[in-house]
């Protein structure tokens, strides 16, 4: 599905660096996170749940849980590459895989908003974003991920990460289509 964008034609802050697609068209693809973890809070749930209603205006979204440390290992590298499997198995070889991390690139919201309209022009079919459990990420995905990204300089813990993820990803999209929820 292609999606008409008009730019809402404002001078930008000083400083301020504009989204390369706003006012142009991006493809809509399918979003889908996937985060390790214990059961959610019912309040982080609810917020959640309220982000990907403000999305479905834009893009279909998926939420998928992995149970942290699926067979209890008491090894932390066991944990670690239990999750990794439970993660790889859910991500398709077309998916653009975008994995949060400590370590990853430090964008902003432009930036953010440029990946969305870059996924649509890479041929994948989903774009997928991946939120580790306590230990991080494995090996399978650190070596499938096509970018690697940090929300913040702060080392956040998954349900906050997602929070985060879940507003950024709907201001990218108010900023793709020229919306004043952005500015």
């Amino acid at each position: 599905m292609v999606i008409s964008i008009y730019a809402n034609l404002t001078t930008p802050l000083p400083g301020a660096r504009q989204c390369k697609y706003t006012g142009q068209s991006v493809r809509a693809v399918p979003i889908r996170i996937l985060t390790v973890g214990k059961k959610r809070s019912p309040g982080v749930q609810l917020i959640v749940d309220e982000y990907i209603r403000k999305l479905n205006h834009y893009c279909t979204v998926d939420d998928v849980q992995i149970r942290s440390n699926p067979r209890n290992a008491s090894d932390v590298r066991a944990q670690v590459d239990d999750e990794d499997t439970a993660m790889m198995s859910i991500i398709r070889s077309d998916d653009w895989v975008v994995m949060l991390d400590e370590n990853g690139q430090d964008i902003g919201s432009e930036q953010m908003a440029e990946l969305v309209g870059d996924a649509g022009n890479t041929g994948a079919s989903r774009l997928s974003f991946c939120i580790g459990g306590p230990y991080g990420h494995g090996r399978q995905l650190r070596e499938r991920a096509n970018i690697s990204i940090k929300l913040s300089t702060l080392v956040l813990n998954h349900q906050i990460a997602l929070l985060v993820l879940m507003e950024q990803l709907y201001r990218s999209w108010t900023i793709l289509k020229g919306q004043k929820y952005h500015h």
